[in-house]
């Protein structure tokens, strides 16, 4: 049996030809079969330490988690704290109840929260809600946004259109799905117009994050919410990735659009598994009195909850969204002219905490506009510049931390501009 010990000498090639003896494709996400070249030793603020001693500036933060940098001191101190006196109980606590105080006196606009562990999770039990208030089956969500990889949700864009994306998945667990084109008011309104009676719930990502960086066009989001009151139909927003980061109050306050319904999750626990939705008392009293199931061992654990409580009080007494604002700002604004400077289209568009990058010439407003974008090309100096030295995702997106400042944009310039010249 191989020791800790006897992990401290081994590279990451090593470790990459015994991991995938053990786990398929040597990783325990299909997201990550990209970074299979790489293990991590250890991160800390807006750095990462891999097995062999190389450092990276990290600009993928955990697929964003990591909102306050990574191993916070405040968030790694209020967890050790906490599971002094347990981890999971069977039954409430009070650090639950004074989270769930927070959250909703943070976001403004809910009574009530319900915690899950992943975001996948608390989609599925946002849908369920819709539909028991309804009475109503049918589902739109638009092209492009992620709302997790269960088959009632997971959607591939083939050239035929909205269907399967994966092998095992069953069309028909997708025919109560309506896929649209996103910021399409018009879309949104014919579909409500001609299945409005039918339509329990629209859900989108309010900032389209996982995919493109691309931001609701003028008017868009308030459309919604007005064809959401007029049909029935619940609003939801799916902030998992925007919330807490795109401001304290997420898209919801960026935007002064307020939904029925919210999923949040990664940048709300410095890191830690815990998601939540949230909502008003009318809907989420539907789990109090039993009508809608959701359940979870690992709902509201210690740990997650001290983690959550932590990032918020950080989050709250110093709010590190103008900061970011300039930081990521530069940085964007920065990327463009090293494009310039090398001859290529580089391509930078979304928000300073939150931006993706590729090689083209225009601004996408949804999903099939950001195919014409050369996302294959942007891959290859993904690769390269991990090789430099910069941690960042080959689907082109780029998170801020709150741990990234000046120094981790010199350097990020500095090695982005050796990896333009090796492309």
């Amino acid at each position: 049996m191989t020791t800790p010990q006897d992990r401290a000498q081994t590279t990451s090639q090593e470790l990459i030809t015994q991991a995938r003896g053990r786990l398929p494709g040597g990783v325990d996400s299909n997201v990550r079969l990209d970074a299979t070249g790489v293990f991590f030793a250890r991160g800390e603020g807006a750095w990462l330490w891999d097995v062999d001693g190389n450092d990276y500036v990290d600009y993928l933060i955990g697929q964003g988690p990591a909102f306050l940098g990574h191993a916070p001191p405040k968030i790694v101190e209020a967890v050790s704290q906490a599971i002094r006196n347990g981890m999971v109980y069977g039954a409430q606590h009070p650090l639950e109840l004074d989270t769930a105080e927070r959250i909703c006196r943070v976001l403004g606009w809910p009574d009530m929260v319900r915690f899950g562990s992943s975001g996948t999770e608390m989609v599925q039990a946002a849908l369920r809600l819709a539909r028991a208030a309804t009475g109503r089956k049918k589902v739109i969500r638009f092209e492009g946004h992620y709302h997790g990889w269960l088959d009632n949700v997971l959607v591939g864009m083939g050239p035929d259109g909205p269907g399967a994306a994966t092998a095992g998945q069953l069309d028909e667990h997708l025919r109560e799905l309506i896929v649209l084109p996103w910021n399409d008011l018009d879309a949104v309104a014919a579909a409500l117009d001609e299945h409005g009676d039918e339509v329990a719930a629209v859900i989108m990502e309010p900032v389209m994050l996982n995919a493109g960086a691309i931001v609701p066009q003028p008017g868009f989001l308030a459309g919604v919410r007005d064809l959401c009151d007029k049909t029935g139909s619940i609003l939801i927003f799916d902030e998992i990735i925007s919330g807490f980061r795109v401001a304290l109050g997420g898209a919801a306050e960026r935007f002064g659009v307020t939904p029925d319904l919210a999923t949040y999750g990664k940048a709300m626990a410095g890191s830690w598994p815990v998601a939540a939705l949230a909502g008003k008392s009318e809907l989420m009293e539907r789990f109090g009195t039993g009508e809608v199931m959701h359940a979870g061992t690992f709902n509201a654990n210690v740990m997650g909850m001290a983690a959550t409580d932590a990032t918020l009080r950080s989050l709250e007494a110093a709010p590190p969204y103008e900061r970011l604002a300039v930081v990521g700002g530069s940085l964007m604004e920065q990327l463009r002219e090293l494009g310039q400077r090398h001859s290529v289209p580089l391509h930078v568009q979304g928000l300073p905490m939150a931006f993706h990058v590729s090689f083209g010439e225009t601004d996408p407003t949804d999903y099939r506009s950001l195919q014409s974008l050369d996302a294959a090309r942007y891959r290859t100096l993904a690769d390269k510049l991990v090789a430099n030295g910069v941690w960042v995702a080959r689907r082109g997106i780029w998170y801020l931390s709150a741990a990234h400042g000046v120094r981790e944009v010199e350097v990020a310039l500095e090695r982005t501009e050796a990896a333009l010249a090796s492309l």
